[in-house]
């Protein structure tokens, strides 16, 4: 059951993060800071690519994927059609992972350590999905805020 819901946590959220990079009217918005915002909506973007690609993808689905975290808060005005497809590739990547997954998996340790301690996968998986929504909504406030 856990693994069901957070299948469809993930899906639900990376289908709207999907739909609020499409939804900005100015692509150049996407990309754009201001004053107390230091992160743009697609560097936000990249950033849960890399995450979800390297925590899912690479980790639980040895999908190979190598991470460079600091790209994704440095490199800018990537088309909006490309962001797009980065996170549909990483919507089948996190499907095809989850997939592999029993519920008695959830209980196992997570390979890596993350927070200085050991976790279960399943905490681990929660926490994602968490942190994907969490920045899902400063996205979301972004595109309202600054897509003028």
């Amino acid at each position: 059951m856990v693994l069901q819901t957070l299948k469809t946590l993930f899906n639900r959220d990376l289908d709207k993060l999907k739909f609020e990079i499409e939804s900005y009217e100015f692509e150049k918005q996407i990309w754009t800071i201001d004053k107390n915002i230091s992160n743009s909506a697609g560097n936000l973007c990249l950033h849960l690519i890399g995450n979800l690609n390297t925590y899912i993808g690479a980790e639980i689905g040895e999908t190979g994927y190598v991470r460079n975290r600091p790209l994704e808060f440095s490199l800018k005005d990537i088309p909006k059609s490309e962001l797009i497809q980065k996170v549909e590739d990483t919507i089948s990547v996190v499907n095809k992972a989850l997939d592999n997954l029993t519920e008695a998996d959830l209980e196992t340790i997570y390979p890596q350590i993350v927070f200085e301690k050991e976790m279960t996968t399943g905490f681990f998986l929660i926490h994602l999905s968490t942190h994907l929504a969490y920045h899902l909504g400063q996205i979301n406030y972004h595109r309202r805020l600054l897509d003028f």
